[in-house]
């Protein structure tokens, strides 16, 4: 992993030379370089309201592009459009060459890496998250961000939570909350396909409740009820209440007048209103 001293140089996509094709060992990154530093030389002894200032800026612009689609592919886990990604990159790196100063003796892209980095960040801090997350922790979490990167290249693994904290000298916890503020970027969709679910929609996998949830007590009581009753007393039940038949119809079934189901079916619901045992 290339820490932002050894980032590539403008203009190495797909250069080659006689290095075995190794990103950055051609003569392309060496030519991208010296005009990058030609480019600034000529920008500089041009005045702010020169014609060919612009036509210079841009000139730097665009052979520069290649620095910014390589800090771009850090963030191509984050589910945006690269392209996007990109312009916004290209935003940082116009900054930066506004902003550079070439008598200061840096490379253009160790000034330029971390201000293409920076507005890319907040990009994501600023318009990407569906999520509310504290402005606390999107601040910190660029600190957070930042650490993990530097730690993964001196320990070569992904760092622990207290290396980071020790890092960084803030509490376990704050960093914890961070990770967790940095993935909530974007909501998952209710009606999108679970892969690894097979193809169920996180949807179909919620509980829901029950609206007969709260009667599960007086259906156990009622059961517990009506094996008391004797057999026929417990099919009158079971007749009307679960069959749906009218007192005509049960006493057609059982052979007996409609007014003895009535007072039958009065004396049962009495019984079994008070909870009181069955008596013959």
């Amino acid at each position: 992993m290339r820490t932002q001293d050894s980032a590539p140089e403008a203009g190495e996509e797909g250069s080659s030379g006689s290095s075995g094709g190794r990103p950055g060992a051609g003569r392309g990154s060496v030519d991208v370089r010296t005009l990058t530093r030609v480019l600034f030389e000529r920008m500089s002894e041009l005045p702010p309201d020169a014609p060919e200032r612009e036509r210079v800026r841009a000139a730097l612009i665009e052979i520069n592009i290649p620095l910014v689609r390589y800090a771009a592919t850090r963030f191509r886990s984050r589910n945006e459009p690269m392209e996007d990604i990109v312009q916004v990159g290209t935003i940082g790196l116009i900054n930066a060459i506004d902003r550079f100063d070439p008598t200061r003796g840096v490379q253009f892209p160790t000034y330029a890496l971390p201000t293409i980095l920076g507005e890319i960040k907040r990009y994501f801090r600023d318009n990407v998250r569906t999520m509310h997350v504290p402005r606390r922790l999107q601040e910190l979490w660029v600190q957070v961000s930042g650490a993990m990167e530097e730690l993964t290249v001196v320990h070569g693994r992904v760092p622990r939570v207290p290396e980071i904290a020790a890092n960084l000298r803030i509490p376990e916890e704050d960093v914890r909350a961070c990770l967790d503020a940095g993935r909530a970027y974007n909501a998952a969709s209710l009606e999108a396909a679970q892969e690894h679910e097979g193809g169920l929609a996180l949807l179909d996998r919620l509980g829901y409740e029950d609206s007969a949830l709260t009667d599960v007590e007086h259906r156990d009581m009622v059961r517990h009820l009506l094996v008391q009753l004797p057999e026929r007393e417990r099919r009158i039940i079971m007749l009307r209440f679960f069959a749906n038949l009218t007192q005509s119809q049960i006493s057609t079934e059982l052979g007996m007048s409609q007014m003895h189901v009535s007072r039958l079916l009065s004396r049962i619901l009495t019984r079994l209103r008070t909870g009181n045992s069955w008596e013959e």
